[in-house]
């Protein structure tokens, strides 16, 4: 059985690697902050000093963190995972950044015989909690299928959507779809609040027919609440839009919706909400109609 390395043990990180523990896997982890990893060793894990460490006791790798840098970082820097891969390991990234990252760290791990997957998720803290992410994957056939196995303990839908860097495309493809679902479910929230119905009610009707979506199902008691607590931070999808708005600019396409989004993201940012969760959104239309945000 292959041995696997973890880095990132974030609010997601942690989760998905509690299913690699319990899958059986011979588990080292890795965290930039200390502490994160308590659970992780009472599972069976060794917390390692170091990426490198990590790296020269695994045989594949996966990692979860927040941005581009942040993988470059992991993977290249002094202490970066980079040092103590071998040839023939596999590196996973769970992380979202842009394709074109994606690309480049695969470029130059192949250079030492290591293969890459960019393999992003969708499906928020509860998804990474049950195991029931979706996951995209980008990468060669027989990289993919290997890292099968690992991707099949953290999630539920796991689809191969073409070469390196594909996985990160559609990620943003499902962030853009994000954007305009979560200001369309806040919109007639807030409408049905201001015409005085019961909402609770309007929200169970809905879910029957056309307008239901995950996103109704699971947030619209928090925009009905005013209260959002995390799941999916509004920093991180702001992340998510700038790198799908820059593909947008790379191949001249408007996005409009996407847009907007990102603005009101912004000034959520501005106003101290970047830690709540996206959902937070409907701040923006409460306010606007003068409801509490």
């Amino acid at each position: 059985m292959e041995r696997v390395g973890f880095v990132g043990l974030g609010t997601m990180g942690r989760a998905m690697a509690g299913h690699i523990a319990r899958a059986g896997y011979s588990l080292t982890v890795w965290n930039r902050t200390p502490g994160r990893a308590a659970s992780l060793v009472q599972l069976g894990a060794r917390e390692a000093a170091t990426p490198t460490e990590l790296a020269s006791t695994s045989d594949v790798v996966i990692i979860c963190v927040s941005d581009s840098p942040d993988v470059e970082a992991v993977l290249f820097d002094d202490d970066g995972l980079a040092h103590g891969l071998r040839e023939g390991s596999l590196v996973i990234d769970c992380s979202t950044i842009a394709p074109a990252t994606a690309r480049s760290a695969a470029e130059r791990l192949a250079d030492a015989g290591v293969a890459f997957v960019d393999a992003p998720v969708s499906g928020g803290s509860e998804g990474a909690e049950k195991a029931t992410l979706t996951i995209f994957c980008g990468g060669d056939e027989a990289d993919v299928e290997r890292a099968g196995p690992f991707l099949q303990a953290m999630g539920r839908t796991i689809t191969h959507v073409g070469p390196v860097g594909a996985g990160q495309a559609v990620k943003a493809v499902n962030q853009v779809i994000l954007a305009g679902t979560y200001l369309g479910v806040a919109e007639g929230i807030v409408l049905a609040l201001k015409s005085g119905l019961d909402v609770g009610q309007v929200v169970d009707a809905l879910g029957g027919g056309a307008a239901q979506s995950w996103v109704l199902a699971n947030r619209s008691g928090r925009m009905i609440a005013n209260d959002y607590p995390l799941g999916f931070k509004v920093a991180l999808h702001l992340k998510d839009l700038g790198i799908a708005l820059g593909m947008a600019d790379d191949v001249g396409a408007e996005l409009p919706v996407a847009a907007l989004c990102a603005e009101i993201e912004r000034d959520l940012i501005a106003r101290g909400h970047a830690d709540d969760d996206m959902s937070a959104v409907a701040r923006a239309i409460r306010g606007g109609a003068g409801l509490p945000d």
